[in-house]
């Protein structure tokens, strides 16, 4: 998994933001829907030293290959997915990096938090962290 240790890819907010919601990649979104998601996605917590539910983002998945960006899809402690994550690299965006397009979890989102990360493992710098919920429970749902 030396993907997750080579993490530099940023992505823009302005884009994500912009293209998200309207323009999400197409994917079979019932086969999202409870966990584990299939091939390609990887449990983080069994590639990197994270617990296995991190509360406000409880147990995620991510295809290696969209790293750091992701999306990592948040699911709750029964596996329903309640989140699409974004981790975006500030140096990136300082730089003007920008993804268009990128995959949603669930289409609908009821709300979107936006917030500082000083780094962990998989995404040692310093980075924002996009959040879209997928329902008016789900960040509840991933609270301890």
């Amino acid at each position: 998994m030396n993907t997750f240790k080579t993490l530099t890819i940023g992505l823009g907010v302005a884009g994500l933001l912009g293209g998200l919601c309207s323009q999400a990649v197409a994917h079979d979104e019932e086969a999202l829907r409870q966990a584990p998601p299939a091939s390609p996605y990887v449990k983080v917590s069994d590639a990197l030293p994270l617990p296995e539910f991190i509360p406000g983002l409880g147990t995620l998945f991510v295809d290696p290959d969209t790293l750091p960006a992701g999306p990592f899809l948040a699911y709750d402690r029964e596996g329903q997915l309640s989140a699409t994550v974004y981790m975006t690299p500030l140096a990136a965006l300082e730089e003007g990096a920008a993804f268009n397009d990128m995959a949603v979890g669930l289409h609908p989102v009821e709300s979107v938090d936006i917030y500082y990360n000083a780094g962990h493992p998989g995404v040692d710098e310093p980075h924002a962290h996009v959040v879209l919920f997928h329902d008016s429970e789900a960040k509840a749902r991933l609270t301890p």
